[in-house]
């Protein structure tokens, strides 16, 4: 019964930024790794970005040095700061919120980057 809704998604230009936001409910969050993932028309869903229960974090290499990935496990909501924004970020961004074989996904959040 675990559920996750992004927010923060929209139409930004190249350069510019955007912070997602997750917020979690009907988890116990401290304990689920989250995670970023994106998927563009025609293209598999890929990791942008993940941060373990205990902070650590893991990037993909396209978005390495722009994405910051973050938590606050008081609000049991997870963020994505994107920075730099290219077209090619064009895409419905999905939260994941994963404990073991455990696996909780968000309705995703299209972000558009175009001038």
């Amino acid at each position: 019964q675990g559920q996750l809704v992004e927010s923060g998604g929209g139409l930004v230009q190249p350069g510019g930024s955007l912070r997602l936001s997750c917020a979690a409910s009907g988890i116990t969050f401290i304990s689920y790794d989250m995670g970023w993932y994106r998927q563009a028309p025609g293209n598999p869903r890929e990791l942008v970005a993940t941060i373990a229960s205990g902070g650590s974090t893991n990037y993909a290499g396209s978005v390495k040095g722009r994405f910051a990935i973050s938590r606050d496990n008081a609000k049991k909501t997870v963020y994505l700061q994107m920075a730099s924004l290219t077209p090619e970020d064009t895409a419905i961004y999905y939260c994941s919120a994963k404990l073991w074989i455990r696996e909780y996904w968000g309705q995703g959040t299209q972000v558009t980057v175009s001038s």
